[in-house]
């Protein structure tokens, strides 16, 4: 078969998919997609081995790795000051008021916080490049308009993780990779005019399981960077530890990056969803009800303080988690309890050498911000070694301790709904019960159910929990849904769809790897 680009969408947007992007397409698609699947099959080893009792360890092969002296390259001068990061997803007015909120950067999302359709992604494309040539702009159905300041947040760009393709685009008659589409695209586009900018094509890099994940990422930037003519060291990337095997691989994660790496990111979220998962099939690795697992919780204190202490003997940035607090409008009694948490949440985070931190919401940059200003008076604290951690694979794998209980399980059938209709309906970042929630609030809820009834979870009461009354209390969480969203949003919604799919998801003795697999074909 010979090399052939073809985008099956009926949009094709002529304007970004010129002759020399699809052939830069298709090079990254010939070069790396056959790897990827290969890292994708031995994520499957793994499990299989976690499944038959064998957990993720140091690797044994990488001693003279963790031991070794070396460090990474330096930092550009628009990525040693980050100390509160916005997050969201690549609409237009999300880019605009995350790039104006005061924030140290802005990771604008083609994951997690994103539903992947075809217009989403290749908008928000247009939309980035708009916004770094500063001609981005935005008007509601109020009239009110939203344009650049003067002053932005650096932008860093997080693409698709290895496990998700881009269906409306073959190349050479395969599905395309959504990674390698949404990081192609964007440096291709973009990166000249980043540089002229005195800044850089700069990403964060999802749900790496394996420091060779890292490798692959690595040879791409290598490979884009000779292909355009700049300097190789010029991409800067921080990886998100989303995952419980990479936590064991921090130091060669950064070492795989070393020339382009900007750090590590504790995805807390999805680092609990992975722990589930991954654990899924032995019961002394029940976790209990969601909210009960906090980074206080040894498991994530433990990770939390590994990727600090690698981070600064390598040099580079240890970033801490998500703030997904909403601010509710005319309500300061409830806010000020929501900015306290906020607030603890950052203090224990610069306390312990975090460098920086996330929030969802422009409303929460100040009060971050402040935090770290306080705690934090340097650019950064990379300076700060914590040789006194002292992390065991034993402290990585600790089980969290609390109850299961029926308010629990209820409230994972109803976000876990909320969340994928969210998804359906083409919104990724979804504010659920005044938190900004993504794809992996969705991931825990139906993991969790699953993982419980799998293993034959006992509820605080006693009981065990089944799929009958899984289906009973869904019927009536599906009432307070239609309560909470308002009826006629709930009948031109798609919460029948989303019932069917988290159904399946929860019931299915095949777990499924990702939600967002299964959900796809349906947008």
């Amino acid at each position: 078969m010979g090399k052939e680009f073809n985008i099956t969408a009926q949009e094709k947007y002529p304007q970004i998919f010129s002759e020399e992007l699809q052939v830069f397409l298709t090079q990254l698609h010939e070069k790396f997609n056959h790897k990827r699947i290969e890292l994708l099959k031995h994520r499957e080893e793994v499990q299989a081995a976690i499944n038959k009792g064998i957990m993720p360890e140091y690797p044994k092969e990488t001693l003279d790795i963790r031991e070794g002296s070396w460090v990474c390259n330096d930092l550009p001068t628009d990525l040693k000051d980050r100390r509160v990061e916005i997050t969201g997803p690549v609409d237009r007015k999300m880019i605009i008021n995350a790039l104006n909120s005061g924030a140290s950067a802005f990771m604008a999302d083609f994951e997690d916080s994103n539903a992947p359709t075809w217009q989403n992604c290749i908008e928000g494309q247009i939309n980035l490049t708009n916004a770094i040539n500063r001609t981005v702009d935005f008007v509601n159905q109020d009239g009110k308009a939203y344009q650049l300041k003067e002053n932005l947040a650096t932008l860093i760009v997080r693409p698709r993780g290895l496990h998700l393709e881009e269906k409306n685009i073959e190349i050479n008659g395969q599905k395309a990779s959504g990674s390698l589409v949404d990081f192609g695209i964007y440096f291709f586009q973009n990166t000249k005019n980043l540089l002229a900018k005195n800044s850089g094509p700069y990403f964060y890099l999802p749900k790496l399981e394996h420091y060779k994940e890292a490798r692959w990422w690595n040879d791409v930037f290598v490979f884009s960077q000779n292909y355009l003519g700049i300097a190789q060291g010029t991409i800067k990337a921080t990886v998100l530890i989303e995952t419980i095997t990479a936590s064991f691989q921090l130091d060669e994660i950064l070492f795989e990056l070393k020339e382009h790496s900007s750090g590590l990111n504790c995805g807390r979220w999805d680092y609990i969803f992975s722990y589930i998962k991954k654990f899924r099939n032995h019961p002394e690795f029940l976790v209990p009800d969601r909210d009960q697992v906090m980074m206080t919780s040894p498991f994530m204190s433990a990770y939390s303080k590994r990727v600090i202490q690698a981070c600064h003997k390598r040099g580079v940035h240890a970033m801490g988690g998500m703030a997904a607090q909403i601010p509710v409008k005319n309500n300061e009694k409830e806010n000020e309890i929501a900015y306290a948490k906020v607030r603890a949440d950052k203090e224990r985070e610069v306390k312990n050498g975090h460098d920086g931190t996330w929030v969802a919401h422009p409303g929460l940059v100040a009060i971050a911000k402040a935090i770290f200003d306080e705690h934090m008076p340097t650019s950064n604290q990379i300076d700060k070694k914590c040789e006194d951690y002292s992390i065991s694979e034993t402290d990585l794998l600790e089980v969290p301790k609390g109850e299961i209980t029926e308010k629990g399980v209820r409230k994972n059938i109803n976000v876990g709904i909320l969340y994928i209709e969210s998804w359906l309906m083409g919104a990724g970042a979804a504010a659920i019960y005044n938190l900004m929630e993504d794809a992996a609030t969705a991931e825990i809820s139906r993991t969790q159910i699953w993982q419980w009834l799998k293993n034959k979870a006992k509820l605080d009461d006693g009981r065990v929990l089944t799929t009958e009354m899984v289906l009973n209390w869904e019927k009536e969480e599906l009432e307070n849904i239609k309560n909470y969203v308002g009826e006629q949003r709930f009948h031109n919604g798609k919460f029948n769809l989303a019932t069917q799919l988290f159904n399946e998801l929860v019931f299915d003795e095949n777990f499924e790897e990702f939600l967002t697999l299964k959900a796809y074909p349906f947008i």
